[in-house]
């Protein structure tokens, strides 16, 4: 498992990231507080507070160039 903070602050960037990371055959999760809900899911999404940075779970199977695939489409995400 690998885990990011990103930032979503917007409704255009949570349509994105949703358009982004379905292309990836692993699981996602959003970690806020002491919600977990499914990354690919835009209505979950809008359920957390998306203010603030957001704790990205990624969960494969111990494949790095799908690691770094999915890193690499996240850096428009990624929290400073």
């Amino acid at each position: 498992m690998k885990t990011v903070q990103i930032s979503l602050n917007s409704i255009d960037k949570v349509k994105s990231f949703v358009n982004d990371i379905t292309r990836f055959d692993a699981e996602f999760d959003l970690v806020s507080g002491r919600y977990v809900i499914d990354a690919k899911s835009i209505m979950g999404i809008f359920s957390l507070d998306i203010s603030k940075p957001i704790t990205l779970n990624i969960h494969t199977e111990n494949d790095e160039k799908l690691i770094d695939d999915i890193l690499e489409a996240l850096k428009p995400y990624l929290a400073e």
